[in-house]
């Protein structure tokens, strides 16, 4: 070959090597993002570091919530677990979609259904060329048609049921609920462990592909009962030294917790795929005081009514699309992430929802209070007999019934946080958020929350 030629074909490299370098970037440009969604289960208000916790330490979770925008008003849609899944997948209210509590796997302990025929958020991804994933617990349906794989997900690797009964085993009263798509599997290992590692394999299996994906990676974890692997307890009570035993595994689940999210970020940054990757951050429903959750200055906890219940941090991370450190104070509950999603990724919304697209509160300068009524539902037995009670907010006011014996209230959670001062139930604006609720009651009424034996 002589040097004539030599030049020629080092040319033709260089302009193809360009050429694919382009279409790498036009590629990159044009593919729509892919979407992690973190939901922890029971995370306390007051449970991380850039919460103010003072005897905790979450540097992964600290670190999304300053590489993109906080939510200083966000709630789930109800202080238990099933309904705010639903509202999730859903972006309606949950008792409007059968799920107003608790999905069990006992036929007298469970007070929801997943309607059919809703469109979930997952369907509505794949829509637009999604691959669809989801690692960890379920919690919304044991059998067809409400398993995931039914409901939009082309992957699943979790957890059917409402709880472990133990992180190392994972069974639920004595029953293996842990599943690959419908078969049962048997994993080994620490429950945050294997969905961390679960989820990392999807990442890296999923990055070679050209579908987007869209992975809703929901751990157990801090959820009862509090069961952090003994070298984490070990570390904290080393570092807090006069730490209470109950509180110091409540900290160390957490921590743990942390570092497993941790490893999923990682996985995301060596597989090229950070930047193109929003990623959401919440909880389900706030802390379990009995198990030394922490849910800062807020009044209450999981199963209240009260912010300690519904309250939840949140933050929204997307690498040159959000800026980092930014903030805002505009109300947003779990059922919103639906439209917001569903926005981003370009598929159009052609049925009710309830939810709303908060894309404007994360590229506006000025963000403006949305005017809207919104609605918190928990029904169960128990201590509470199978009723159901409420809450709602309308701006800075929430009307309260913490309990379905307990009398409804009202508060401005402007000047009262904490929700210590009612305003009394002959305010005329009392009056009328009552009403107003009483017209939810009355239309959620019609949505049965028992499977149809027809079904």
């Amino acid at each position: 070959m002589n040097l004539y030629q030599l030049i020629i074909l080092f040319t033709a490299f260089v302009i193809f090597t360009k050429a694919g370098n382009a279409q790498q970037r036009i590629n990159k440009e044009t593919k729509p993002p892919n979407i992690v969604f973190i939901l922890l289960d029971d995370l306390g208000y007051g449970d991380l570091s850039c919460q103010g916790g003072k005897d905790i330490y979450t540097p992964n979770i600290d670190n999304l919530f300053e590489e993109g925008i906080k939510f200083n008003n966000f709630y789930a849609n109800s202080p238990c677990c099933s309904p705010t899944r639903a509202a999730l997948m859903t972006g309606r209210f949950p008792d409007m979609v059968g799920v107003p509590g608790l999905v069990r796997s006992k036929k007298e302990a469970n007070w929801g259904y997943l309607l059919p025929g809703v469109k979930s958020l997952p369907e509505m991804l794949k829509k637009v060329g999604y691959h669809t994933a989801i690692v960890g617990k379920w919690n919304l349906g044991l059998e067809s048609p409400n398993l995931p794989n039914d409901k939009g997900f082309d992957f699943f690797h979790g957890f059917l049921d409402d709880m472990m009964d133990d992180y190392w085993t994972h069974l639920r009263q004595g029953e293996n609920y842990m599943r690959f798509n419908k078969d049962e599997v048997n994993p080994q290992g620490h429950a945050t462990d294997i969905f961390s590692d679960w989820s990392i394999d999807y990442i890296r299996n999923e990055t070679k592909q050209e579908k987007p994906f869209f992975l809703y990676l929901a751990y157990n974890a801090p959820h009862f009962p509090i069961q952090p692997p003994e070298e984490w307890l070990d570390k904290v009570k080393k570092r807090e030294k006069n730490i209470e035993e109950k509180r110091a595994k409540n900290v160390a689940l957490v921590e743990h917790l942390d570092h497993g999210i941790g490893r999923v970020i990682k996985a995301l940054k060596e597989a090229n795929q950070y930047e193109n990757t929003i990623i959401i951050f919440s909880s389900d429903n706030g802390g379990l005081l009995s198990v030394a959750a922490s849910n800062g200055n807020l009044r209450g906890g999981k199963t209240d009514m009260y912010e300690g219940g519904i309250k939840v941090p949140t933050c929204m991370v997307w690498k040159n699309k959000i800026k980092p450190g930014s903030k805002t104070n505009v109300l947003g509950l779990t059922m919103d992430f639906y439209p917001t999603l569903c926005k981003i990724a370009g598929v159009e919304i052609e049925h009710e929802i309830d939810g709303i697209d908060l894309n404007p509160l994360i590229s506006e300068e000025n963000q403006k209070a949305v005017d809207r009524m919104v609605f918190f539902m928990r029904r169960d037995g128990y201590d509470i007999g199978g009723l159901c009670y409420y809450a709602m907010r309308k701006g800075q006011y929430k009307l309260v019934q913490n309990r379905p014996f307990e009398e409804l209230q009202l508060f401005n959670t402007e000047v009262d946080p904490k929700e210590e001062k009612p305003l009394g139930d002959s305010d005329q604006l009392f009056r009328k958020l009552r009403y107003e609720l009483s017209q939810h009651i009355r239309y959620a009424g019609s949505i049965p929350w028992e499977k149809k034996s027809s079904e």
